[in-house]
């Protein structure tokens, strides 16, 4: 009875995955994410690199949760890998919500688009201001 839960479980956790994992390329496919990335950051010599850095940071990243490893790493080290994550996090939101048009239809709706300066401000400063208090107050590590 227990080979038939692990084995069910094992489907599960596979068919999840690929699902998951499907959605995902779907989603940076469709939307033409990574070369809006490029084009963002004026670099298209590094596309290769981009999408690189992403294979093998879903890769690592889920062999890294699946084992459940830790850092031990100086914190210097950390602040750095930290701001570099969040710079190409940051460029893959500006990429999506370029290719989404999200910001001018939002400036539109909120009847903003004279103070689309000031909304784009207030966003960047409402998400840097609300991840460093999460990672300096409730931080789980």
């Amino acid at each position: 009875m227990f080979l038939i839960h692990s084995l069910i479980a094992i489907l599960l956790g596979f068919a999840g995955g690929i699902a998951v994992g499907g959605g995902f390329v779907a989603f940076i496919t469709v939307l033409d994410i990574i070369p809006r990335l490029v084009q963002l950051s004026r670099s298209p010599s590094a596309l290769y690199a981009y999408e690189w850095a992403i294979i093998l940071g879903v890769i690592s990243f889920t062999v890294w949760d699946f084992f459940d490893l830790a850092l031990h790493a100086s914190p210097y080290f950390l602040l750095i890998l930290g701001l570099f994550m969040g710079i190409f996090i940051g460029l893959l939101a500006a990429a999506l919500t370029e290719v989404m048009n999200v910001i001018p239809i939002l400036a539109k709706r909120l009847g903003m688009h004279m103070y689309l300066a000031y909304l784009l401000v207030a966003m960047v400063l409402g998400k840097v201001c609300g991840s460093l208090f999460q990672w300096l107050f409730f931080h789980v590590g």
